[in-house]
């Protein structure tokens, strides 16, 4: 059965099919063949990061890439430098600009992990904490009458014509939103392996566009925090967002084929090879960051004089940026002690003293350089 087709990309699309899709558009042999590859990637890195003796090393780091990536989808950029600062600096400094917002999304990813745990299921307001986070306005559900355009070459005054018009009109987004929700959560009357309804409901929810902002980072966000809900993923630390920036041509076009062709195949062959990409990347980037933790701990005992070696490596493994204030506040070393330790590992090599601001900050050199890749 053919999906149908959205008519008029100037006028609101308010016969958006609902949930479920017809079994005709997703039972195909090659989505078939990259759900097993993509389930299979997914196994081994929940095994594996189920084995990591402190998650923070990883939880910390990751979801922070995860953020920044999502964001420069929506041409939100920051460097890596500033970004770590930042998030060094974030209990004790507000911060502005890209790494505010990047730093949004991560406490969003956080923020609905935790609320999805337990009995709890998606509703409206998960969708509404993810989007007030994401974006730090106040309000909700986007008005029946306000006229949202998803246009070529952005949202601004002076992009391209209309792509897309998502649904509007009283109780409209409402009823839609409704559905998908439904969708998500009675896997007994929508039976369908969590892979592709993560997949389905991510489209699903950008065609609704229930807010006036923030909706790309919301549905992101929505991908990771439903693996985790569906027992696919331990933690909010799969690096998605990372292959859709790569492929962010692909990405758009793949989802506008669906309201202008009805083409489902190649939207669902990106998203599971996204999911298959990522958790591979994820994956050895776990064996990365474990085996350099493992090696500077080795090179720190070998130094003979530094006490309680284990609490300063995972600290300096807890975020790119490490200050003083880090390891006094967690209570191991006296200020000077802490400053003597860790002026004496960028001295090895092991860290890069940075002056900024008049504040000293020190880099983990091989922590830094894994993240990036």
């Amino acid at each position: 059965m053919a999906y149908p087709l959205n008519p008029d990309r100037n006028k609101p699309w308010n016969d958006l099919p609902s949930l479920p899709i017809d079994k005709e558009l997703y039972e195909d042999i090659q989505i078939f063949s990259l759900l097993g590859n993509a389930k299979a990637a997914l196994g081994r890195l929940q095994g594996r990061s189920i084995a990591i003796p402190n998650q923070g090393l990883l939880i910390n780091s990751i979801s922070l890439q995860e953020a920044k990536a999502s964001n420069a989808i929506e041409n939100i950029f920051t460097t890596d430098d500033e970004l770590y600062k930042a998030y060094s600096e974030q209990q004790t400094k507000q911060q502005e600009g890209p790494a505010k917002e990047i730093l949004n999304y991560r406490e969003a990813l956080w923020l609905g992990y935790e609320y999805l745990q337990g009995e709890q299921l998606f509703d409206d307001t998960y969708f509404i904490k993810m989007y007030r986070t994401v974006s730090q306005f106040n309000d909700g559900i986007r008005s029946p009458i306000a006229q949202i355009y998803i246009k070529e070459g952005g949202s601004g005054l002076n992009a391209g014509k209309a792509s897309y018009t998502p649904p509007r009109g009283p109780g409209i987004i409402e009823a839609k939103l409704s559905n998908l929700i439904d969708f998500l959560n009675d896997d007994q009357k929508y039976p369908l392996d969590p892979l592709l309804k993560m997949a389905i409901a991510h489209f699903q929810f950008e065609a609704i566009h229930p807010f006036r902002d923030g909706n790309g980072r919301t549905g992101r966000i929505f991908n990771i925090h439903y693996l985790t809900k569906k027992g696919l993923l331990d933690y909010p630390i799969l690096f998605l967002s990372r292959y859709i920036m790569d492929n962010k041509e692909d990405y758009y076009s793949t989802l506008s084929g669906i309201a202008q062709k009805g083409n489902w195949k190649n939207w669902l062959l990106f998203m599971l090879k996204a999911v298959e990409v990522t958790a591979n990347l994820t994956y050895n980037k776990i064996n990365d960051i474990i085996a350099a933790k493992d090696a500077i701990l080795d090179a720190v005992i070998a130094q003979g004089n530094i006490n309680r070696p284990e609490s300063l490596v995972s600290t300096l493994f807890t975020e790119p940026f490490t200050r003083v204030k880090h390891l006094t506040d967690r209570g191991f070393y006296a200020e000077n002690t802490a400053r003597k330790y860790l002026d004496e590992l960028s001295n090895l090599g092991i860290l890069e003293k940075r002056m900024i601001q008049g504040n000293s900050y020190y880099l983990n050199l091989e922590l830094y350089r894994i993240l990036s890749e």
